[in-house]
């Protein structure tokens, strides 16, 4: 459906799916190969070192990038934090000196190798990108420019998330690695295409519609399951900035049994796995499940009730 490049989120749902499940159930698990996840965070503490810059002198150091407690993701950032003991910190812990950036610690500047940065590229660097952010580090991108540190994921990576941008990735895997991708992309049409916006606009109620910059499951048109009202509405946001939105099928979801109000009742779900790339790659062998809580809805996303799942993938 779509890649998530920048900054994935939800993996510490994963973790603690997996730790509630054996707590509750260790029956099923004595009982059944189940491929472990719990060592995700020193693998991926592992990939955060494993790509620190050749200017770096010993172990290397690691930091997450938070931007601060009033994040809606700031649980996963404290979570991971803890698991893979490195430092939390914010823009205001770290400041640039010479090539290099430091973190304030109660023993004086420490120097950090790698930042794995979860706030935004606008937000990064004050004297590069947004000149109002708080966020970030003055002085940042010209370290990383200089190769003093590295950012993961990497500035700009977030071009991948682009909902336009992901009707080209079969093609930009056969240009780049002269390979044909395994997994197909669901067939998505790009409105700022004029035979595309056509297509769409005649076919709304059939379709989903996403904002091209769009997250959380905000700003969706979801057309089997909107009004007239509604889908006229959105044709004419198509119509005034139709770069805007691209489209896609309605999918027939998997179902899951999920425990509800009612008892066990089927609801459609989505799988997020979460891929480490460093020096090696890593697919963990597991993912969020996301679970649309509500009765017959494809909108999965936690921000609109959803729910999750543990996710098993079995072992030889």
């Amino acid at each position: 459906l779509e890649d998530n490049c920048r900054t994935p989120s939800g993996v510490s749902y994963m973790l603690e799916n997996r730790e509630i499940m054996m707590r509750m159930f260790p029956e099923l698990f004595r009982s059944t190969r189940i491929a472990p996840v719990d060592d995700y965070p020193e693998r991926l503490r592992r990939t955060l070192a494993s790509v620190a810059s050749p200017k770096c002198d010993g172990e290397p150091v690691s930091v997450i990038l938070s931007p601060g407690a009033f994040n809606s993701a700031y649980y996963e950032h404290s979570f991971l934090a803890d698991q893979m003991g490195v430092e939390l910190v914010e823009g205001q812990d770290l400041f640039v000196q010479g090539d290099f950036v430091y973190m304030r610690t109660t023993e004086g500047p420490k120097r950090v190798d790698v930042i794995y940065r979860r706030i935004d590229d606008a937000f990064l660097d004050p004297l590069c990108f947004r000149p109002d952010s708080m966020l970030g580090v003055p002085g940042l991108m010209n370290v990383y420019r200089s190769g003093g540190v590295t950012i993961c994921s990497a500035p700009g990576s977030g071009v991948a998330d682009d909902k336009a941008v992901y009707t080209y990735v079969p093609e930009m895997i056969r240009f780049y690695l002269g390979e044909t991708a395994i997994l197909k992309n669901v067939h998505t049409w790009k409105c700022a295409d004029p035979e595309d916006r056509k297509h769409v606009l005649a076919n709304l109620e059939d379709l989903v519609v996403k904002e091209v910059h769009g997250s959380g499951g905000y700003g969706m048109l979801v057309g089997p399951r909107s009004s007239k009202e509604q889908i006229a509405a959105y044709a004419e946001r198509i119509k005034a900035n139709p770069s805007d939105f691209i489209a896609q099928p309605t999918l027939a979801l998997s179902t899951c049994p999920t425990f509800v109000a009612e008892g066990l009742a089927p609801r459609h779900v989505d799988l997020r796995p979460y891929c480490l790339v460093g020096r090696e790659v890593h697919l963990c062998p597991g993912g969020l499940t996301r679970v649309a809580l509500t009765e017959g809805s494809l909108v999965v996303n936690s921000s609109q009730g959803g729910g999750v799942k543990d996710t098993w993938v079995l072992a030889d």
